[in-house]
């Protein structure tokens, strides 16, 4: 042995090396590997989980949107619908308001042209009767005047005759007569 290098040991050594690495290869490196190994399965299942709830998700909302545009032309339509609806109501309506007043506005001329007609009537009546009391004044007013005329020259030429002192009574009656009462004339 020339440099004091003893095989024996080197050899133990290496055994006990080697004994030291397949013990720590069973005991560390194999569980921890099988370990890192499940939990990269794992991330990987749930990474899989979730690209197909993402996925899943993306479908929905493309469903949901699909159906979202569909239900807002729904709604646009239904909207136009009701207001096609209440326009033609509100022109029926409006039709039916126009037809109301034209009928009370023909009723109240009917009513108004009765009134006229009515008063027209009652008018012409009390004109009629106005006028009969006008025309039997007229008449009865100079048959008067006339006999009363007839009168005055009677008891004039008759009180010539008679006496004069009567004939006086009967002038100053006969002028009194001409100022104040029966004998006016319009």
């Amino acid at each position: 042995m020339p440099l004091n290098i003893n095989w024996q040991q080197i050899l133990l050594h290496l055994l006990n090396l080697v004994i030291l690495i397949v013990g720590l290869y069973l005991i560390l490196y194999k569980p921890v590997k099988k370990f890192m190994k499940k939990r990269e399965d794992a991330y990987k299942e749930r990474e899989e989980n979730t690209r197909a709830a993402l996925d899943s998700a993306k479908a929905k909302e493309e469903e949901y949107n699909s159906r979202l545009a569909g239900v807002e032309e729904e709604v646009s339509r239904k909207r136009e619908e009701a207001a096609r609806e209440l326009d033609d109501v509100r022109s029926e309506k409006l039709k039916q308001v126009a037809k109301e007043a034209d009928d009370m506005l023909g009723a109240a001329r009917e009513r108004a042209q009765k009134e006229h007609d009515r008063i027209i009537n009652g008018v012409s009546d009390d004109i009629k009767e106005i006028v009969g009391e006008a025309a039997e004044k007229v008449v009865m007013t100079s048959s008067v005047n006339d006999a009363y005329e007839q009168f005055l020259s009677a008891a004039e030429s008759g009180a010539k005759s008679a006496h004069a002192g009567r004939k006086k009574t009967v002038t100053s009656m006969s002028k009194t007569d001409k100022k104040g009462g029966a004998r006016k004339k319009k």
